[in-house]
């Protein structure tokens, strides 16, 4: 190398040493952390057809309620994003709708887009049925997987097989489906299982920075938990009476000063009914069930945003509007 050449690469590193260090400083100002050696990060999609457990899977992964869950199908309709850091691995696992395959109204169709966007770019998927089952919408939704990404096989709800004996076969039979990574067969509300879900998993992830502060539990807002939370308690104190087409919008998440309280939150939502007996229903005899569900709601937003809330819900009726592409998309669907 002559002297020019040398003078030429010396003043290129010594302008390249600051963009470096703003590059750096600018990552730590947005909380993204720097990457350290023996780092593994990667994203994991939680799949399955409607009410095999995805949602409490989630939870249990991540150690707190971020999705909330029902016993009514298609009850999680977005793509949820839960974050585990744990001793040198960050586990990004992202909880999906259950894969609809009935019923093909503009709200079936997004939330199934956002499966299909979900299991398109991701290191491992979990694909979750009940232990020892195997339907026509879980094989819809294994006809969706792309070849090339592993995919571990999670036989859920183990604790509710009663002859263990049965499972040998059918884990046989699933290999013949698909050739899976690995089987699972476990429970999500066991400690013990999920522990050991976590060791399959982070053999999967690439070696790399984090994505996420250390801290992190979800990239999704309190105003969005907000919303779930109150879905949640409507469905729950319905049942099976209120069709699962209903949904809630926040018209107001304002977080406000206090001399009483560390946080003070006033929120404001809408319950979205399609048909005027429906809204009697949600407002209950003399408005008692509208109360319940925003009286439950609300201190479970307290929990998890370590504030006082004021929680103010409405009904309103809005005909077909899970048919209704242009509506669909206004009540923030993908």
């Amino acid at each position: 190398m002559n002297d020019a050449t040398k003078d030429v690469a010396a003043s290129a590193d010594a302008e390249s040493a600051p963009a470096q260090n703003d590059l750096e400083a600018m990552l730590a100002a947005a909380g993204t952390p720097a990457a350290q050696p023996g780092q593994r990060c990667g994203v994991i999609a939680i799949v399955g057809k409607p009410n095999v457990g995805k949602s409490t899977l989630l939870n249990a992964l991540v150690g707190q309620k971020i999705s909330i869950t029902s016993r009514k199908a298609q009850t999680t309709r977005h793509r949820i994003t839960g974050i585990r850091t744990r001793e040198q691995t960050q586990f990004i696992f992202v909880d999906t709708p259950g894969f609809q395959t009935r019923h093909a109204t503009a709200l079936n169709k997004s939330l199934n887009k956002t499966v299909m966007g979900a299991i398109g770019d991701v290191d491992l998927i979990l694909f979750v049925v009940e232990a020892g089952n195997f339907t026509l919408a879980d094989a819809k939704v294994l006809s969706l997987f792309k070849p090339g990404i592993p995919t571990l096989l999670v036989a859920n709800k183990l604790d509710m097989v009663h002859r263990r004996a049965e499972i040998a076969p059918w884990l046989r039979d699933m290999q013949e489906r698909h050739p899976f990574a690995e089987f699972v067969p476990m429970s999500a509300k066991n400690k013990g299982d999920i522990e050991r879900l976590f060791g399959i998993c982070a053999k999967y992830l690439p070696e790399q920075g984090w994505w996420y502060a250390e801290d992190e539990l979800t990239d999704r807002s309190e105003k969005f938990l907000a919303s779930e939370t109150v879905r949640e308690k409507l469905f729950r104190f319905t049942g099976d009476e209120l069709p699962y087409t209903s949904t809630v919008v926040i018209d107001k998440f304002d977080e406000e000063k206090s001399k009483q309280h560390k946080r003070l939150v006033k929120i404001a939502a809408t319950i979205v009914v399609e048909r005027d007996n429906h809204k009697m229903m949600v407002i209950g005899d003399k408005g008692e069930r509208l109360k319940r569900i925003g009286t439950e709601a609300r201190q479970e937003l307290e929990k998890l945003m370590d504030a006082k809330v004021f929680l103010e819900l409405w009904v309103k009726v809005r005909s077909g509007w899970a048919d209704d592409e242009a509506r669909v998309r206004s009540f923030g669907y993908e």
